[in-house]
């Protein structure tokens, strides 16, 4: 028996496709997958793609996912609040995180300027990144874009906008191989990077 092209499997297989890394053939075999399982898998999975649309927000102090005002990072006291540790997405914070070596807290930029993808400043979230720096108790800004043309020209920019308020700038070591993302990084680099950074 054929399968329609048009209906509810269809539309799955299509939908799946458009994620990241599923290709055509992927996005028919999780439709059969899902098709296969049991009722109550099916609707869990829908119910959580549910839940992150409708209740993930921007953290109001780094921007990072969360369901509540602060994410848990900005809440923990036990964090260094003195530092703050510039990324480009939220993958790049986890990374960094599972290293365990960094103890301070985070800004994800959501983004890197890139004027061929209509990737300005205001696309990004930096002017929450210099309201935290101007109201203070702020002591070092580590930036950790990627090393990329775009990541470190959006350092750069950043940078000149941050030294007028006296916070020390460093840069991740370049124990990250240029060109790389974070998200790839193994937590050995992730530390040889946050230990030996230096002045930008």
């Amino acid at each position: 028996m054929a399968v329609e092209t048009n209906g509810a499997i269809a539309r799955l297989t299509t939908e799946l496709g458009k994620l990241p890394g599923i290709g055509p053939k992927s996005a028919e075999r999780l439709t059969h997958h899902l098709l296969g399982a049991d009722r109550d898998s099916v609707l869990a999975l829908s119910d959580a793609l549910r839940e992150i649309k409708d209740n993930i927000r921007l953290c109001r102090q780094c921007c990072n996912l969360t369901e509540g005002d602060l994410c848990s990072l900005c809440a923990d006291p036990r964090r260094d609040a003195t530092q703050i540790c510039v990324v480009e997405q939220v993958r790049d914070l986890m990374a960094l995180e599972r290293s365990g070596v960094y103890h301070g807290l985070y800004h994800v930029l959501h983004g890197r300027l890139a004027p061929l993808d209509n990737m300005g400043p205001e696309q990004l979230k930096m002017d929450q990144l210099l309201r935290r720096v101007q109201r203070g108790g702020v002591r070092e800004i580590i930036m950790a874009t990627n090393p990329t043309l775009e990541g470190d020209g959006t350092a750069l920019y950043l940078s000149s906008l941050l030294e007028p308020m006296g916070v020390t700038i460093t840069r991740l070591a370049r124990g990250l191989p240029s060109g790389s993302v974070l998200e790839f990084a193994n937590s050995q680099m992730l530390i040889d990077a946050i230990e030996g950074r230096r002045a930008f």
